[in-house]
């Protein structure tokens, strides 16, 4: 009977856990492309905060440039 009920409590928990995950929201709003243009995601502004967009985000502006440029290039 105990393996039957821990067995049950098991299967309980992972369906239960099944419904955390990605929901689609952002730590942090500048790490959010959309927010990347706004004055509290760039200099001076976001420096005291810590949350400009290039310290929370790590991009290599390098290629991302050339990825642009190929893209546009065809």
């Amino acid at each position: 009977m105990k393996k039957l009920t821990s067995i049950a409590l098991a299967a309980l928990l992972m369906v239960s856990l099944t419904g955390c995950g990605y929901q689609g929201f952002y730590r942090y709003p500048c790490q959010n492309p959309e927010n990347w243009k706004n004055a509290e995601c760039n200099p001076p502004v976001c420096e005291a905060s810590g949350t400009c967009t290039k310290d929370i985000i790590k991009i290599d502006t390098k290629s991302d440039l050339n990825i642009t440029e190929e893209t546009n290039n065809g």
